[in-house]
């Protein structure tokens, strides 16, 4: 038992280490828009986004934690499960290490989710993995940037239709202080979204290890579970605050040409998409998310000005991520496997 609690320990230091991983790979997410519009430097965005993301904990309730422990169908008399929470972090962390190299803005949330799936289906094969939570979760893959790309396309047209007769100059001075709106509301969603799903890895971690029974609840309001929460955001907005430059050049520089009126529409639009999934506890991708919002707005005034080959490698980075995350997972499970003697 006294091994089992080593691993829980390590994995949970793990797993918030997941967390400074996602806030770093997925800074650019919060501040791809409002760095390219130079509405503020690379270094004080990114102290903007993690304090929003850090105060998300007072904002949303834990539903997609909820989800995410769900995943994977604990069996807390196996302590085998401890190694498949393991494993699908060190699946989740390697692919976000090697596509932050890359510059890919993949999402950190899917690379989890890939995770516990490789793990869990090692270790048990295909009936430990809960298909209705997986497959709620995967269909919000083409629909969560197709929400970004209508909320974005329609705040740009309403803009528009409101500001027509302003000055370019006027409507350039409104917008710049709008954008530090709309980059606090979208970094509010992105941690209200991603950070819970570090939550429910660590409950599932518990659930797992027998400390938690299965019907726990999450809550800032309860001692037990408030470290969780509290530390979770934590990670994330020490991660957001080192930023992830490689990729807020994708995002925010290579995909379309931005103006502070621009990154105000796309930031509200990806915003309101990811405070509704996190609504109904889905998680999704706030790298897809932000990507279809840029999309929609530049497409209003610029269709050709907006970067296909490089939308198109954005794309395919998102169809690899979960079998990719899976797929590490997977082999850090059979390498357990063989190097640990509990098996």
């Amino acid at each position: 038992m006294d091994g089992i609690m080593t691993i829980v320990i390590i994995t949970v230091i793990l797993a918030l280490l997941f967390d400074v991983v996602n806030g770093f790979h997925d800074a650019a997410n919060s501040i791809a828009t409002i760095v390219s519009t130079k509405v503020l430097s690379p270094k004080f965005a990114v102290l903007w986004a993690a304090f929003f993301n850090f105060i998300a904990m007072f904002v949303f309730a834990p539903k997609v934690a909820n989800t995410i422990a769900k995943i994977v169908k604990i069996d807390s008399v196996d302590p085998a499960f401890v190694y498949v929470v393991l494993s699908a972090l060190l699946g989740a962390i390697i692919w976000d290490i090697i596509t932050w190299w890359l510059g890919l803005p993949t999402s950190s949330s899917h690379a989890l989710i890939g995770g516990l799936v490789g793990a869990g289906i090692a270790h048990e094969g295909m009936d430990v993995i809960n298909w209705h939570k997986l497959v709620e979760t995967a269909t919000f893959i083409p629909i969560a940037p197709m929400i970004g790309v209508a909320l974005g396309f329609l705040f740009m047209v309403i803009v528009y239709w409101i500001f027509f007769r302003w000055s370019p100059k006027k409507v350039d001075n409104v917008f710049r202080k709008g954008q530090f709106v709309s980059a606090a509301l979208y970094s509010l969603g992105h941690g209200g979204n991603d950070a819970q799903k570090t939550m429910g890895v660590i409950v599932a971690l518990l659930l797992a290890a027998g400390i938690f029974q299965p019907d726990i609840q999450l809550s800032i309001y309860h001692w037990d579970t408030l470290w969780i929460i509290l530390s979770c955001h934590l990670a994330m907005a020490v991660g957001t605050a080192f930023g992830g430059w490689r990729i807020v050049k994708t995002m925010g520089m290579k995909l379309t040409k931005l103006k502070p009126v621009h990154g105000f529409c796309a930031e509200t639009g990806g915003a309101l998409t990811l405070f509704l999934a996190t609504h109904l506890g889905i998680p999704i991708s706030t790298t897809h998310t932000i990507s279809g919002s840029i999309i929609g707005v530049g497409s209003v005034t610029n269709i050709s000005g907006i970067k296909w080959k490089i939308a198109l490698n954005i794309v395919l980075a998102w169809v690899l991520t979960i079998p990719a995350a899976a797929l590490v997972a997977a082999l850090s499970f059979y390498i357990i496997q063989y190097f640990h003697p509990l098996f």
